[in-house]
């Protein structure tokens, strides 16, 4: 048995939560990783997957070695940098996890990250802000966007670097057509309450946010129309339907292109809500995680933020 092999197929079917799509992802097979997994259990001597028609979680003494193995990996990643790559030429795996509203800028953090070193593989993926919270705990992120207010005394672990404001717009479809998106006059949250919209599921906590201002703004809870945990969605229903979205600046300048639609800032009150960087202050960081810290203080970086996070038009004109 291959140790780190087979905890790599352990941390994978944490991961996914099912034994077939962690065997894809792990390329492999799916007999393959479960017979791994029972070599674990022969080798550790206890049961580690709670074993039904379905994955259904681990047993107490599997979560005790899932924790134990995600520490020996990032252990062996952290060797494998410090071995192969030096602090100004950083390579190895990078793994960052975003809320969906910042998806976009979490992409180009990666993609202009990579620019600058080749040698670092970014991983992103879209999760919800208490996965994020998980994933910056269990180490199987290496850092998270995602919202700051959510970072209170109860999670002393966490650095926070601050990164920008989310700005709140209504999306909806344009009576005419453009060579791009059109940025209309502000309307009031209570106005937009009376709307049919389409908005985040209830695990998100833009949802939360959504919620929030809508019943200051309105005195009563807002159902929508639609919902949808896919950021796709939401643009795509107002692009295909009568319904309406609330989106943040930078997913609307993801949709900048599209002369269907027109964003209206949100306002009475304005809503600015802060995103930033996290990472888990209690481990030592990786030569990958060093320069994507360092690189997120550039004005390189901030120049970026300033354009493309999502004013507008209120400052500027959309870019």
């Amino acid at each position: 048995m291959n140790l780190l092999v087979s905890l790599r197929y352990l941390v994978a079917l944490d991961d996914h939560k099912h034994f077939g799509r962690a065997a894809l992802a792990s390329n492999v097979t799916q007999p393959a990783l479960s017979n791994a997994i029972r070599a674990l259990e022969v080798n550790f001597g206890t049961a580690i997957v709670k074993r039904g028609r379905n994955f259904a979680g681990f047993t107490s003494e599997g979560e005790r070695i899932l924790a134990s193995a995600r520490r020996i990996l990032r252990e062996h990643e952290l060797l494998q940098q410090d071995l192969h790559s030096h602090a100004d030429s950083p390579a190895g795996h990078l793994s960052i996890g975003a809320v969906p509203t910042a998806v976009p800028i979490a992409a180009r953090f990666a993609a202009m990250l990579h620019d600058r070193h080749p040698g670092i593989r970014p991983t992103v993926r879209s999760m919800s802000s208490v996965e994020l919270e998980t994933g910056l705990e269990s180490l199987a992120l290496d850092m998270a966007l995602g919202y700051t207010e959510r970072v209170d005394a109860g999670r002393p672990l966490l650095r926070v670097i601050p990164q920008y404001d989310e700005y709140y717009f209504l999306l909806s479809r344009s009576a005419s057509h453009g060579q791009g998106l059109l940025i209309g006059p502000p309307i009031a949250w209570a106005e937009t309450a009376e709307l049919p919209l389409c908005l985040l599921t209830s695990e998100m906590h833009n949802r939360t946010l959504m919620d929030r201002a809508l019943l200051a703004a309105c005195g009563h809870a807002v159902s929508p129309a639609i919902e949808t945990n896919s950021i796709f969605t939401l643009a795509l229903s107002v692009r295909a339907g009568r319904v309406h979205s609330i989106m943040p600046g930078a997913l609307v300048g993801a949709v900048q292109d599209n002369g269907e639609l027109v964003a209206r800032p949100l306002i009475a009150p304005q809503v600015a809500v802060p995103i930033a960087f996290m990472v888990h202050a209690g481990n030592r960081p990786s030569r990958t995680l060093d320069a994507a810290l360092a690189f997120a203080e550039t004005p390189v970086w901030r120049s970026q933020l300033a354009l493309h996070a999502g004013r507008l038009g209120r400052d500027s004109p959309i870019e």
